[in-house]
């Protein structure tokens, strides 16, 4: 396995890592055979969340058990610095660990929850603390939204950041790219699959790693795609050019109907939050994860059947997406 150093943390990770949001489909036995396999091929990074239903849980369960060979991140979408010390314990606590390596703010995605995070009582003053107790070691932060995640890395107050990169999502990484060279901040790429749009999982992974990323993460539930992924970082290979082209279609097929959360759309006059559903109804039509879409997509103040069908998304989109149709799509599956 291929290890690339983590930024500032030092930490050197596996160029594969773990994305941690399919194991809530599978049983505990489940998710221990597929970590322990993807330990024996060199994976170390594991990445999870707490809002990530059991997740934590199970795989707290397995890594402890490596607790020296492995990395684990985590995350949290409290704003205040309560939620988020109150949240750390509760990392600490579900996963059975005594420490976490990386905690990251998670989803920073607006302004106001960039102000939130940042004030002097806000989360990032817990995990300061939290840092200098030993309860975790490092800070990150995730976001959708590159124009936030610069934001953030200019203050020097986090050491990694967390963002959708991947052959069809690339517009603003290189804004990214360059600065987090600069800060010397290590990069994790989520959705390394386009939210399991690309199916071609080897070349998606070894596109991204031609770049300067730290570790991509794909979501894995099975010692079959465990093995796919690692043999990426166990034997790394520039796409070819025949390959190159056949992504190259990929996107361009995928452009029509593929939502890539830039945000562009907002604000819709009603208020609707175009990019999470379509974010929603990805995990239930790729994913496989109803319930938890379901219940994600229940939480939205308002549904996409209040949508007056006016056009402006469509008109700010810049991908040319039929908006107000594939709304009305989402809306048959998850409403």
């Amino acid at each position: 396995m291929i290890y690339r150093r983590l930024g500032k943390t030092n930490l050197k990770v596996s160029v594969v890592g773990f994305g941690g949001i399919p194991v809530q489909r599978i049983d505990a036995s489940s998710v221990e055979n597929v970590v322990n396999r993807a330990i024996e091929l060199g994976i170390n990074f594991f990445d999870t969340a707490r809002g990530y239903t059991d997740s934590e849980e199970k795989l707290g369960a397995a890594l402890k058990k490596h607790r020296d060979q492995v990395i684990i991140a985590t995350k949290s979408m409290a704003r205040d610095k309560k939620g988020m010390a109150a949240d750390i314990e509760k990392s600490l606590k579900t996963m059975g660990v005594d420490y976490i390596d990386l905690f990251q703010l998670h989803n920073v995605k607006d302004r106001k929850a960039l102000e939130q995070v940042m004030a002097p009582d806000g989360a990032l003053a817990a995990l300061k603390e939290a840092k200098e107790k030993g309860l975790i070691r490092h800070i990150g932060v995730t976001s959708h939204i590159k124009d936030f995640l610069l934001e953030i890395l200019k203050t020097g107050e986090v050491e990694t950041v967390q963002f959708p990169f991947n052959p069809v999502e690339v517009n603003g990484s290189q804004d990214v790219f360059d600065l987090t060279s600069k800060m010397d901040c290590g990069v994790i790429v989520m959705k390394p699959l386009a939210g399991g749009a690309l199916t071609n999982a080897n070349q998606a992974l070894r596109f991204i790693l031609e770049h300067p990323v730290s570790v991509a993460i794909p979501g894995m539930d099975s010692l079959e795609q465990v093995e796919e992924n690692a043999a990426v970082g166990n034997d790394l290979k520039p796409l070819s050019e025949t390959e190159k082209d056949e992504l190259a279609g990929v996107v361009a097929k995928l452009g029509t109907s593929f939502c890539r959360r830039c945000e562009y759309c907002l604000p819709c006059q009603q208020g609707i939050d175009i990019p999470s559903v379509f974010l929603f109804d990805g995990y239930y039509t790729r994913y496989d994860l109803k319930d938890w879409a379901l219940n994600r997509y229940q939480s939205l103040k308002v549904k996409p059947d209040e949508c007056l069908e006016c056009g402006e998304c469509e008109e700010r989109c810049p991908y040319n997406l039929p908006i107000r149709e594939m709304l009305k799509e989402a809306a048959g599956r998850l409403g």
